[in-house]
């Protein structure tokens, strides 16, 4: 009786164990998953495009094909519950469509690679990503600094869109277009304690040379036509130029200035590390990955285990004198 009892527990064990190795497996892999379309996504892959060089002058490399991703910009999106996928903008154009296809939004960087075949990338990308949302797909697309000022030179059809204007390293405040603007999608992230200091406090860190003042902007077709203002900032020769602009009809949203300097990057003296700072970092990390999580692309667990930044290992740059604290480097 005893050996009987024995051998229908070691079954039901059994039985017990398979369905949880069977319930893990299904974790494991969320792709095999039946997803209802505009569910949200809880295992969001975000697409950084790289930058040319090695964000420290050659100091780290000088192959002429080398690339980099500043290492805050992976960390901020880890912060927001997303990862990282590098795309490298010299990879063929299959690879990128193959890794674009397995990313649930994109980010444009900072830098200063305006021209060339970075920008022909950032325009190929940037138009995948307008034909998705057009063909019913939602897929975010956030730029910064020099991410913005590109955007602004493909939207616009203009390549000398661009104006003149003194903010390097400079934090800055970002004063409101209309009352309107702070429930906006990317606001609406912010608490209200940080929303009431944003016009009297510097806690956005500017890092540019270029931009887009009000004026030019409402007075060109496209750019007037694709963004809404949201925010406008004083270089230091107290001259306007837009801070934060978001499409109307597109999940686009484009900043002037650096969130991910904040939590993030220390070589720069003049950037803000104080807690509202901080909270500025968090509350954008929050909102862009939040967009990301609509998205309805699908990788597989082995795409993901491919693509992912974790094949890479970060380089400390800033030991050298680089411009950021850390930066992954691509041949």
């Amino acid at each position: 009786m005893m050996a009987k009892l024995l051998w229908i527990t070691s079954i039901l064990l059994c039985a017990n164990l398979e369905s949880h190795l069977l319930y893990a497996q299904i974790l494991r892999f969320p792709s095999e998953k039946p997803n209802s379309l505009n569910s949200e996504y809880y295992r969001p892959l975000i697409g950084i495009v790289s930058h040319p060089g090695d964000g420290a002058n050659g100091k780290l490399s000088k192959a002429a094909n080398v690339s980099y991703i500043a290492a805050s910009y992976v960390k901020f999106v880890e912060s927001g519950g997303a990862r990282v996928v590098p795309l490298i903008y010299n990879e063929s154009p299959e690879i990128l469509e193959q890794k674009f296809r397995a990313v649930n939004g994109l980010i444009f960087t900072g830098g200063s690679a305006k021209y060339g075949p970075y920008h022909q990338t950032i325009k190929k990308l940037f138009q995948r990503a307008i034909e998705e949302n057009d063909n019913g797909e939602y897929f975010p697309v956030y730029a910064v600094c020099l991410g913005f000022e590109i955007l602004s030179m493909i939207i616009s059809q203009d390549l000398g869109i661009l104006e003149n204007f003194d903010a390097v390293n400079s934090p800055s405040t970002l004063i409101f277009e209309s009352e309107a603007a702070k429930n906006s999608s990317i606001f609406k992230w912010f608490p209200s304690s940080i929303l009431s200091k944003m016009s009297s406090e510097p806690l956005f860190m500017q890092n540019h040379m270029f931009g887009v003042s009000p004026e030019r902007m409402s007075t060109n077709d496209g750019l007037s036509s694709f963004f809404k203002i949201l925010t406008t900032s004083y270089d230091k020769n107290n001259k306007t130029y837009v801070s934060t602009v978001q499409a109307y009809k597109y999940p686009v949203t484009a900043l002037q200035w650096h969130p991910e300097k904040n939590t993030f990057e220390w070589e720069i003296t003049t950037t803000p590390h104080s807690a509202d700072a901080v909270q500025v970092t968090q509350s954008v990390a929050n909102f862009v990955v939040s967009e990301s999580r609509k998205s309805n692309h699908r990788p597989s667990f082995k795409q993901e285990e491919e693509y992912l930044i974790y094949n890479y290992s970060p380089t400390y740059s800033g030991k050298v004198g680089g411009s950021f604290d850390q930066v992954y480097l691509f041949t």
